[in-house]
């Protein structure tokens, strides 16, 4: 599956063939129908690997009995922590198009992903948690943007440890970069 992922995070997926998975498998293409059924069903597999990943964390936090803003905190790290240890699935999720009834489904998944992110910026603004002159629209996809760039340019191991990106990116959302 990783070597998959990574092919299509390589040409994109529209413009990986089978026999381009093939060549970088090492086996046939017959032999790749011998485990999977399609493409779509390798780019199934992987979506669900990093959208299965990324519900865990919101519903585990959903679960807790913080406030809003404690929750959008815990979303923002363990978002960062799932993008971090799923880099080549989430990558391969954050670059679709909805070309497919596949990527259409997973890109309903993420948005569903951003609107509780919304209903919590919402909540936390009507406690007097949050600002109310920040929109409540545009907080949760700048937020969540920031995070989604990690993959343009986190390198494990060169970049910061995870606990210290996670740090970061709360931060800077949560108290902004004013001394």
């Amino acid at each position: 599956m990783s070597v998959c992922v990574d092919v299509f995070n390589r040409y994109g997926y529209d413009a990986t063939s089978m026999g381009t998975l093939s060549k970088h498998l090492g086996i046939s293409k017959s032999a790749i129908y011998h485990h999977v059924e399609s493409k779509e069903a390798i780019l199934g597999q992987a979506l669900d690997r990093a959208l299965d990943s990324l519900e865990a964390v919101f519903e585990s936090v959903l679960a807790s009995d913080h406030g809003p803003v404690n929750k959008l905190e815990a979303i923002l790290d363990g978002s960062v922590r799932v993008l971090v240890d799923q880099m080549p699935y989430v990558t391969l999720l954050l670059r679709l198009r909805g070309n497919s009834e596949i990527e259409e489904a997973a890109l309903q998944r993420r948005r569903t992903l951003t609107r509780t992110v919304e209903d919590l910026v919402r909540e936390a603004q009507e406690l007097g948690e949050l600002r109310t002159d920040v929109s409540g629209k545009s907080a949760p996809r700048l937020m969540l943007g920031m995070v989604n760039s990690i993959v343009d340019w986190y390198q494990p191991g060169r970049s910061g440890t995870v606990d210290q990106l996670t740090a970061t990116v709360v931060t800077m959302v949560f108290s902004g970069l004013r001394a």
